[in-house]
């Protein structure tokens, strides 16, 4: 499986990470990574991590400004894309079609060749503006999964929490995760 993973500069970056780390475990897994020069700024705001540690992870990281990379065509086979967090100036980009950097142009490859597409985007309280772009990603096709708290498995840890969404992430691309808590239902 070969699978893109892009951070965007939107609050929420160590999901990213996260997600990497769940998709390093993977031994079937090629890992392509993009970041925003946003991200970078906003890594260095939010986590006390060196960046290298989330570049380790990838098999090949790419720079945003680079268009012409591997993942910036359809020729180049992948399974899918994932943007965590995904900020709402990289969905307007996306819903607009506007590719001025690599990761809005991956996406943007993604969808013309009918991949999988999973945003997930940062921002609360979502305006107007906000709502329609993600209709128009989702009728796009892109699959939105907002980094929602979950309550029915009684998660107290924000880690638990960021672990639960990367567990519905990777069920959208047929993966199991080990620390995602599935609900089992309840015998009544």
């Amino acid at each position: 499986m070969r699978i893109i993973v892009g951070i965007s500069g939107a609050s929420g970056v160590v999901m990213g990470y996260a997600l990497m780390r769940a998709l390093r475990q993977r031994e079937d897994c090629e890992i392509h990574l993009v970041v925003t020069d946003g991200a970078r700024k906003t890594w260095d705001l939010e986590t006390d991590l060196p960046f290298e540690k989330l570049v380790e992870l990838a098999d090949v990281c790419h720079s945003d400004a680079n268009l012409a990379a591997s993942i910036s065509s359809g020729s180049f086979h992948t399974d899918g894309m994932i943007v965590i967090p995904c900020s709402m100036k990289t969905l307007s980009g996306i819903v607009a079609g506007y590719s001025a950097n690599l990761l809005v142009r991956a996406v943007d490859v993604c969808l013309k060749e009918n991949r999988r597409v999973i945003l997930v985007p940062r921002e609360m309280p979502f305006s107007k503006i906000h709502l329609r772009n993600l209709m128009d990603a989702a009728d796009l096709g892109c699959t939105i999964i907002p980094p929602v708290l979950t309550f029915y498995n009684k998660l107290e840890r924000t880690t638990d929490q960021v672990n639960h969404v990367i567990g519905k992430i990777l069920m959208q691309l047929g993966m199991q995760y080990s620390e995602f808590s599935p609900w089992e239902g309840v015998d009544g």
